[in-house]
């Protein structure tokens, strides 16, 4: 959904203008639940996130960026300047001792991206959100730097496939076993003589509500009465976010609500209408599932840590 970031409508914008405007560069953000009755998470964003974006307004989410901005008020500015030219100066989020830290253990090749990265990767670690799970809902992470130069690469590889899943997740095609089903026929109960409808995007690609055939069977989803999605498989319900699958979301998120106190309608329709696009919630449901999968592969590779953790 889209944010009007500005003070005359945000009370607390806390230090976003630091970390991303249409003035600064691309920058990106390792967001984590804060206190939650919900496992621990981790969702990488390069975009504004509000307090609720992992766990509601219950602790707020935390942010860790990867870059942040000093306004630069000593800059000299000539005819030829662009108005944005040297306005900010980028400073590394990743701290100078760390850095040295790692770059120590595992070589001079290291970068503050790897780090960063490495800190995703290992922020979905199942053996490590087991073991401190009870901790993880009450306090920040603390990660160990690993000793072997192997699993620090392992976890920086995972962590940047991870991220790069997660970003974007609009892009990524649907999975190859996944079926289409299409109805063709009128929806009318017992029609006397089954006429299949006219194509009509509008009406073809709406959603109302996805749901599933029934509470134990989740390998269709009846996205409406002309569109089911068969075979999904079970794992792709695996990658788990603030304690619902990732699919899950979607599913809830992308349904039309009507607000009861103010009677406004919100159709997520529009967007697809907006845009040109009828299939964009139906293709979204398509990307999710193959991310999820792709994300629950990457997450049972992740090296054991358990020996460590001792």
């Amino acid at each position: 959904m889209k944010l009007f970031f500005d003070g005359n409508y945000i009370e607390r914008p806390g230090t976003w203008s630091q970390l991303i405007s249409s003035e600064i560069e691309e920058n990106y953000f390792i967001c984590i639940t804060g206190k939650s009755q919900f496992s621990f998470s981790a969702l990488i964003s390069n975009q504004i996130t509000e307090m609720g974006y992992l766990n509601g307004m219950n602790g707020g989410t935390q942010c860790f960026p990867l870059y942040y901005y000093d306004e630069n008020n000593s800059r000299q500015m000539n005819l030829f300047d662009n108005a944005n030219d040297n306005k900010y100066i980028r400073r590394d989020a990743i701290s100078a001792f760390i850095f040295e830290r790692a770059r120590q253990q595992y070589g001079k090749t290291v970068s503050k991206e790897d780090l960063f990265y490495y800190v995703y990767g290992f922020l979905h670690s199942p053996q490590y959100r087991e073991t401190f799970a009870s901790d993880l809902k009450k306090m920040l992470p603390r990660l160990p730097l690993v000793d072997d130069v192997r699993l620090f690469w392992s976890f920086s590889k995972a962590g940047r496939a991870l991220a790069e899943l997660h970003l974007n997740y609009e892009s990524f095609p649907r999975y190859p076993g996944v079926i289409e089903l299409h109805n063709t026929v009128s929806p009318i109960p017992n029609p006397p003589n089954p006429i299949p409808h006219p194509p009509n995007p509008d009406i073809d690609f709406r959603v109302e509500k996805m749901r599933f055939p029934s509470k134990t069977d989740k390998s269709q989803i009846i996205y409406n009465s002309r569109i089911t999605l068969d075979q999904i498989p079970p794992e792709a319900y695996q990658y788990i976010v603030n304690g619902k699958s990732a699919i899950e979301w979607i599913m809830e998120r992308y349904q039309v609500t009507t607000h009861r106190e103010s009677g406004i309608t919100n159709d997520p329709n529009l967007w697809s209408r907006e845009t040109g696009n009828p299939r964009y919630i139906l293709d979204l449901l398509h990307s999710v599932i193959n991310l999820s999968i792709q994300s629950v592969d990457i997450i049972n590779n992740l090296p054991d840590i358990t020996p460590i953790l001792k």
